[in-house]
């Protein structure tokens, strides 16, 4: 099989529009995840023009199988080599409720993730769900990962979590510390989905304000909250919203003969991409995977506007006061930044 990838230009900028998402490599979202394609889906996605992954520690098995993934497409069937794909991970979060941002796990943590994708460097980490822990607990550990980014093991720097509106203060709040300076990246979820669009209403003031070069966009359909199956019971939102999304996706369908999670996926990477940022994407298939690439084209296209408007307008006056609805998430941070 002839493959040729080209290389990444190692900045930022080069990361394509879409990222594969590593989160589904769980059992949170799978039962074996063990036994998914990876290795294929991966290739299908590289193929494609898709050349970043995105992952955690804290997504049970997921370094695990996208490093013993990769490691065959390198070595083994010899399709691709390092540099040509971006490798993103994240870093402090354990399990569900526990943390440890301190930097002896910091050096360990990113030691292990090397290790498990036998690599002398990561593109970028993370400082995961950062809204979980004390201020200067996020500080020390920002000024660990930046000193590991002098030392080569990291190319670029970032936080990810859920409140946008702390992610932005504690991007602004660093960007003068001498021993940190500006993020490179900030990552958000459930935030420029169809339902809820605070990110993209807080884009210009991350951008103009914290220094930062790219914010990054996961979980466009909400976990799982945003298509016609039922929705995952770990997902954290209210049973009124979800409720009412479930009826969005019913009415969408009988109606419209849509599927609530094609324009979803559609809407995302729309207003995502007009403001040149990245899209996180969740698969488990190769169908999925394909479906996500045609969705991409056909916004790429133009091709839905017209029609997409009026089911999004339809949509998010459906979703009435649910419209952009959030949940809680992480610790009362009443000090203030």
């Amino acid at each position: 099989m002839s493959l040729k990838l080209q290389k990444v230009k190692g900045t930022l900028d080069g990361i394509s529009p879409l990222i594969i998402g590593g989160a589904v490599f769980n059992t949170q979202y799978n039962d074996n995840p063990s036994s998914m394609p990876v290795k294929n889906l991966l290739l299908t996605a590289f193929q494609n023009g898709i050349n970043a992954i995105d992952t955690s520690p804290y997504y049970g098995p997921s370094e695990i199988i996208l490093g013993e993934a990769l490691s065959e497409l390198i070595s083994v069937d010899k399709f691709i080599t390092r540099d040509n794909f971006y490798l993103c991970t994240k870093v402090g979060r354990i399990q569900l409720d526990e943390f440890d941002y301190s930097p002896n796990w910091i050096r360990n943590s990113i030691s292990r993730s090397l290790s498990r994708f036998n690599t002398t460097y990561l593109d970028v980490v993370f400082l995961h769900d950062v809204e979980f822990v004390e201020l200067d607990g996020i500080y020390a550990a920002l000024k660990v990962l930046m000193q590991l980014k002098k030392e080569g093991k990291i190319r670029y720097v970032g936080i990810s979590g859920y409140p946008v509106d702390f992610l932005y203060k504690v991007a602004k709040s660093v960007r003068n510390m001498p021993e940190t300076g500006s993020l490179d990246i900030v990552m958000s979820y459930s935030n420029m989905c169809l339902q809820n669009v605070t990110l993209l209403n807080y884009y210009d003031k991350f951008i103009q304000d914290t220094g930062i070069k790219l914010l990054d966009n996961a979980s466009i359909l909400s976990m799982s909250l945003l298509r016609s199956q039922k929705t995952r019971n770990f997902h954290p939102g209210s049973s009124a919203l979800k409720e009412r999304c479930n009826e969005l996706a019913r009415i969408l369908r009988n109606k419209y003969n849509v599927e609530l999670a094609d324009l979803a996926t559609r809407f995302a990477i729309r207003m995502w991409s007009d403001k040149q940022g990245r899209t996180v994407i969740g698969v488990s298939t190769i169908s999925e995977l394909e479906d996500a690439l045609k969705q991409y084209r056909l916004v790429m296209s133009r091709q839905q506007d017209e029609s997409d408007d009026r089911l999004i307008k339809f949509s998010q006056k459906f979703l009435g006061e649910h419209f952009n609805e959030t949940w809680s998430s992480g610790i009362n941070h009443d000090q203030g930044i």
